[in-house]
């Protein structure tokens, strides 16, 4: 499409993957990210959700280990809210101390549930989950999933665990 001879450009929104309840529950471990000032010398990193006190509403830590694994652990609360609660229930908004705001859509869960993707609505943010550190060749799956998603698999960082 040209309008007076420049190109339109229209951004659509990445396509979520409904998740049921259990996904909220537990520890998942954070396996790759894209690089953010908030995680910088972050290893280990972890999400941990509980249900919260209505009915999509879900408490959030994230934390990880500064510089090793066995690290000062660093922690940050937040609360989350399923925006399409009872529909794919993939879309969560957390908010942070001091307004800080993410974005959370889950754009791909893996059969066995094992492992998920979730990015911002914009793709400038990713990020690889998995219950357990992942062998080699998962691993390479989860990257080449990423890719496959249109994402610059350059752009992320593999925190040790």
């Amino acid at each position: 499409m040209t309008l007076f001879g420049t190109a339109a450009v229209v951004s659509a929104e990445p396509s979520v993957v409904a998740v049921g309840k259990e996904h909220y529950r537990g520890t998942w471990l954070e396996i790759g990210r894209t690089p953010m000032w908030l995680t910088d010398g972050c290893v280990a990193g972890y999400s941990t959700y509980k249900p919260g006190k209505t009915a999509g509403e879900i408490n959030v830590e994230d934390g990880c280990r500064v510089d090793t694994p066995k690290g000062r652990l660093k922690t940050v609360t937040g609360t989350g809210r399923i925006l399409d609660f009872g529909k794919t229930n993939a879309k969560m908004r957390v908010r942070y101390p001091l307004f800080v705001t993410f974005n959370y859509w889950v754009l791909y869960k893996s059969p066995d549930r094992s492992w998920f993707i979730s990015a911002d609505p914009d793709m400038k943010n990713l990020w690889i989950y998995a219950w357990s550190v992942p062998s080699k060749s998962k691993l390479k799956t989860m990257i080449r999933k990423v890719s496959e998603l249109g994402y610059d698999v350059r752009k992320l960082e593999f925190p040790r665990q």
